[in-house]
């Protein structure tokens, strides 16, 4: 059973920067394919970030590249997501998610990761 624990989440200006942390209950993190998704309620989860078990790969969606980046300290079993010059279009709920790796990665399709965790807010004020 694995646990994610999204935090960081609040209030900021346009412009400015965010970092949020998600806390995964694995044995292993180094295991598992991580990954950042945002949704807007009543929209579909968007893909935004994703990092490989090892942290040597890290995949972003067009609309974050160059601004956000995602990192991973598999000792400490924790994903960030480093946000810079945050936009108005950022303001998401954001979730962390976790699959473990069997050679195949669908790293940007929300349906592929199997856990998730409960999401943090973002809000971006102009």
């Amino acid at each position: 059973q694995v646990q994610l624990v999204e935090s960081g989440g609040g209030l900021v200006q346009a412009g400015e920067s965010l970092t949020l942390s998600c806390a995964a209950s694995v044995r292993t993190l180094s295991s598992y394919t991580m990954g950042w998704f945002r949704q807007t309620p009543g929209k579909e989860r968007e893909f935004a970030a994703a990092v490989s078990g090892r942290g040597d790969k890290m995949y972003y969606a067009e609309s974050v590249k160059g601004r956000f980046t995602i990192s991973r300290d598999n000792a400490k079993n924790t994903v960030y997501l480093q946000m810079k010059r945050l936009k108005s279009e950022d303001k998401d709920v954001y979730y962390c998610a976790a699959r473990i790796y069997t050679g195949s990665v669908f790293y940007t399709q929300a349906r592929w990761y199997a856990y998730w965790g409960q999401g943090t807010q973002v809000t971006v004020s102009s």
